[in-house]
């Protein structure tokens, strides 16, 4: 069963995000508050995951699964020539 209970928050936003907000909400027969929810829905996500990714680099970093620094720049310095090379793993 899907927990029901909602919480109220406020926030403050230029009047321009707020026309937005209403136009939106009137074109997509959506309340606002459904829409902003979607959106911190979505910003949430987004965030979890670059945390996530951050938090593994540097649990690689820690243990040593890093690629030096020289291989990286002979890497790049292939870019855009006929012999650009593989990425190094």
């Amino acid at each position: 069963m899907t927990d029901t209970k909602t919480v109220q928050l406020g926030f403050r936003v230029r009047p321009e995000k707020a026309k937005l907000l209403e136009e939106l909400s009137r074109s997509t027969d959506r309340p606002r508050s459904w829409l902003l929810e979607q959106a911190l829905d979505s910003y949430l996500d987004s965030q979890a995951w670059q945390i996530a990714q951050i938090e593994e680099g540097v649990a690689d970093a820690d243990a040593g699964r890093v690629i030096p620094h020289e291989r990286v720049r002979e890497w790049l310095l292939t870019w855009g020539g006929d012999e650009e090379g593989e990425p190094p793993a």
